[in-house]
């Protein structure tokens, strides 16, 4: 499930709702990642420690035992380089801008939607 395998990009969810982390999995299955997924932030901070390595990390931004925020702050820290997202329903901006401030690329409202991620890989493919 690693970025390497036969050109498909892959993603990591990262979600304490396991509904989201399904539902979000399939659309980003259908839009051609391979996709993992975890409960939390120290989970998905755990699998880059053992050397998973993904392109894409769509992060919820309040989640238990390490919320999102720290999670990306972390993974920054460790010198990951994946496209990192936000997946939030707060509509509190300074949250948000904290979050973003922790090294993400962007911040989608949830649930992601087929146009939010075209639009995202768009942007990304352009840089």
């Amino acid at each position: 499930m690693t970025g390497n395998s036969k050109n498909k990009m892959s993603a990591l969810i990262v979600d304490d709702d396991k509904v989201v982390r399904r539902v979000h999995g399939k659309l980003l299955t259908q839009l051609g990642f391979e996709t993992n997924a975890v409960e939390n932030g120290q989970e998905a901070v755990d699998l880059f420690t053992s050397g998973e390595c993904y392109d894409f990390v769509f992060m919820d931004m309040e989640m238990p035992i390490m919320d999102g925020t720290e999670a990306t702050q972390k993974l920054r820290e460790m010198g990951v380089k994946s496209t990192i997202v936000g997946v939030t329903s707060c509509n509190v901006e300074a949250k948000k801008q904290a979050f973003m401030e922790a090294g993400l690329y962007a911040c989608l409202e949830k649930p992601l939607t087929r146009d939010a991620i075209s639009s995202l890989l768009e942007q990304v493919t352009k840089k």
